[in-house]
């Protein structure tokens, strides 16, 4: 394998872009980090490096991977000995099933909780629909750690790429003051924690770029 770069978007708004770093930095995965500030003077470059012409993607060689969950999917093939599905075979049917449904769902929680890593807005974001996308991740993480986590504090027991895509979510949460049940608020705990997150959390509050339409 090639040495892998990846492209991402700000830190403080690109949830999108926090999946594949968040799983590449946890599973201690050697990758070079490109930052393109969205809708800055240097966006038109990366058509250079994604063909869809968004964050995040990959760069192996001259391979392109774009799309986070495709970025994951690629990782746990290329490095099968860090196990980033869970092992067994039930469990990651529904991790994969879980990460598909975040990855394509939940759309009213996503366009009016937009993520911010260095702002609180308590009450906010509470339009149509975002409750009950709510409820259901809530309903999801609870199921997962009933079924599948008792070895360890994520959705499978160890940190998985069904963990990678629930992260962006933790961060909208505290964002937005969401009151959860204890389940998962241990769970979004658990995934704070994780040194990967802090560091991020760190960047993303150094960042000097502000996107009016994600500071409300």
């Amino acid at each position: 394998m090639n040495e892998l770069t990846l492209i991402i978007g700000n830190k403080n708004y690109s949830s999108w872009s926090l999946r594949p770093w968040l799983l590449l930095k946890h599973a201690g995965i050697p990758f070079n980090e490109i930052r393109i500030p969205l809708y800055s003077s240097d966006w038109d470059s990366i058509l250079s490096y994604s063909p869809s012409g968004k964050v995040p993607a990959l760069r192996d060689g001259d391979l392109a991977i774009w799309d986070s969950l495709a970025i994951c999917e690629y990782l746990a093939e290329s490095f099968p000995d860090h196990l980033l599905w869970p092992s067994n075979k039930d469990a990651r049917a529904v991790a994969r099933s879980v990460s598909a449904e975040m990855h394509s769902g939940f759309t009213d929680l996503r366009k009016n909780m937009t993520m911010n890593c260095r702002k609180v807005f308590p009450g906010k974001g509470r339009a149509s629909g975002v409750q009950e996308d709510i409820d259901r991740i809530q309903q999801l993480w609870n199921d997962c750690r009933a079924r599948f986590g008792k070895k360890g504090p994520f959705l499978f027991g160890q940190f998985s790429i069904a963990d990678a895509m629930y992260a962006p979510v933790t961060t909208r949460f505290i964002t937005y003051d969401v009151q959860l049940d204890n389940v998962s608020a241990a769970y979004v705990q658990a995934v704070q924690a994780l040194p990967a997150m802090q560091e991020w959390y760190a960047a993303a509050r150094a960042e000097k770029e502000i996107i009016e339409q994600y500071e409300h």
